[in-house]
């Protein structure tokens, strides 16, 4: 039996995420693997390095910075997060990313991202946090219309909630079969269709398969919900969520805000807490 986590994305609904883990820390609870798409990679990843408390820290430090997300940012460099302040600046000066905590860890930690070409999730396993994993963790969080596409290799990637907004299917095809999912909307939540899709696809004409997949999303990620749904009143996973809609932006400004919902989330895994830990002990 081998257990993993698996954290959705959401933007800043992501700090929900970085509480639970925060107390998952906190208590040594372990996994054999973890998997992240957007927020959930690039707040995930602290969970193999073992940094308490780091995404909610520097996002509540820097969240008014237009180096960090703003629309000059958008303008002058093509990406709403600053590219070169978030995945060099911060983690290597400001709040630097322990590189070499998660390159020791025995924790197998996977990214997801869209392949712009294509329309489909591929993911990579970060081996050392170091500058291929960072492209990775750019790539996964890098919303389509407000970021330029990630060349990794030979291939441009978008944000990884365009293809696969949850990827515990990967993980269980990896053999991971007792999974802890950290989602960011509460039960019973479903995607509606994106509205402005003509506008959508004039955006992104580049590339068209991207415009494609977000045509087709919500009924992408409401299926996986449905499925989550039944593996969690099977017993197969166990699903920790928010117990009511977070309402808190996506590029949230208000540090106090930030914080409410990184309390919610620490508050609903010290809940759930002797619970994660008998599931996962089988």
């Amino acid at each position: 039996m081998r257990t993993a986590l698996i954290m959705e994305g959401g933007a800043m609904r992501g700090m929900f995420t970085c509480g639970v883990i925060d107390v998952l820390m906190r208590h040594g609870i372990t996994f054999d693997g973890a998997a992240g798409i957007s927020a959930g990679a690039v707040f995930g990843c602290n969970f193999k390095s073992g940094q308490i408390g780091r995404p909610l820290r520097y996002n509540m430090a820097y969240c008014r910075d237009p180096r960090y997300c703003s629309l000059r940012s958008l303008i002058r460099t093509g990406d709403l997060y600053g590219a070169d302040f978030c995945y060099r600046v911060l983690p290597e000066e400001l709040d630097v990313f322990d590189r070499e905590a998660f390159r020791d860890s025995p924790l197998r930690f996977y990214v997801g991202a869209t392949d712009a070409a294509t329309g489909k999730a591929v993911y990579h396993l970060c081996t050392d946090g170091g500058g291929e994993d960072m492209l990775w963790f750019r790539a996964s969080a890098s919303m389509p219309m407000v970021s330029r596409p990630v060349k990794v290799g030979d291939a441009l990637l978008l944000d990884g909630g365009i293809a696969d907004a949850v990827p515990f299917a990967f993980m269980e095809s990896q053999g991971y079969t007792r999974n802890v999912i950290v989602l960011t909307q509460p039960k019973g939540y479903r995607k509606k269709p994106a509205s402005g899709m003509p506008l959508i696809r004039l955006l992104l004409r580049k590339y068209p398969k991207i415009a494609e997949a977000m045509a087709v999303r919500h009924a992408m990620y409401n299926r996986e919900m449905e499925k989550i749904d039944r593996r969690e009143a099977s017993g197969a996973a166990l699903v920790v969520r928010p117990p009511e809609p977070l309402r808190i932006g996506h590029t949230e400004k208000d540090p106090a805000e930030l914080e409410r919902v990184w309390q919610i989330g620490v508050r609903e895994a010290e809940r759930r807490l002797e619970e994660i830990r008998a599931f996962l002990a089988g």
